[in-house]
């Protein structure tokens, strides 16, 4: 279990799971209904499959180029800690687990799963033929507050899309950032991502752009949030935090010294990710 937890780096949920209450707790206040601890039982279940399943297929689908990879070779498949027939059974297995979870939920999101599972599946595949990958990996985390609300009320809104959008830019300008770890194995073995097309400057420029996107559409959610919600200073606060955030780690990264990467790709924006939750969805229920 431990190996297979650190495949997944199932630490790491963190980035999406808070956003994903919040849509569900969204759901909840507007509709008027009381927290039905199964249906949200079955949306932290979904968040777990999918996810697990996404992950798992990334490291068997780049298992040759992790093991060439200095960085990367001494992750579970390549240095022999998980069988690769084992990951790709383990995929299968948490794909089957989550469309059935969402058969217990409602019919769209149950039509909806294979095209949730096409996109964070696809991903793996997109860094093979496109720069754009980073922006694939933000719309596979974007469906955890809109599939969340889904799961509520079965329907699509305005607020829960927007910080879909929201999530979209945030994870794909911190990738971005992640990414320059590897542009020069990733050149070497064309492979495709925003530093590598771009170089380290402008993808740290791109990055700064993505993540004032996310701020804009954040603001938005909060914005027209208010207007259906009974919203106090204290989501001030959380979307205040997120954003201060979001500008710390580009002060602690800088094209010359990606000593701080790992800080400014998890802590920071676990931190940032729980915060958020945390506060807005106590000024939500209280």
């Amino acid at each position: 279990m431990k190996n297979y937890l650190s495949l997944i780096k199932f630490s790491h949920t963190i980035f999406a799971m808070p956003f994903a209450m919040v849509g569900y707790v969204l759901a909840v206040a507007k509709e008027g209904r009381s927290f039905d601890l199964k249906l949200l039982a079955l949306v932290i279940l979904c968040m777990i499959f999918a996810r697990s399943a996404a992950m798992a297929f990334n490291r068997w689908l780049d298992r040759d180029i992790d093991a060439q990879n200095p960085r990367t070779s001494i992750r579970e498949i390549p240095s022999g800690i998980v069988a690769a027939e084992s990951a790709l059974i383990f995929v299968i297995f948490n794909c089957s687990l989550f469309v059935l979870s969402t058969w217990f939920i409602n019919p769209l999101c149950f039509y909806l799963s294979p095209v949730a599972l096409l996109v964070v599946l696809g991903y793996s595949y997109t860094k093979r033929f496109t720069s754009l990958c980073h922006l694939v990996l933000g719309l596979g985390l974007s469906l955890a507050p809109v599939g969340a609300f889904l799961a509520v009320t079965g329907k699509f809104e305005t607020v829960p899309v927007l910080l879909g959008f929201s999530v979209l830019f945030w994870v794909s300008g911190f990738d971005i950032i992640y990414a320059l770890q590897d542009e020069d194995f990733d050149r070497k073995h064309h492979l495709n991502s925003i530093p590598v097309f771009m170089g380290q400057i402008k993808s740290f420029r791109l990055s700064e752009l993505l993540h004032l996107l996310s701020a804009a559409f954040l603001i938005a959610g909060l914005v027209l949030a208010k207007d259906y919600y009974a919203l106090s200073y204290v989501s001030i606060i959380a979307v205040s935090i997120f954003l201060v955030m979001l500008v710390y780690q580009h002060l602690i990264i800088k094209p010359s010294d990606l000593s701080r990467v790992n800080v400014a790709f998890f802590t920071t924006n676990g931190i940032a990710s729980v915060i958020f939750g945390t506060l807005f969805i106590l000024d939500l229920l209280f």
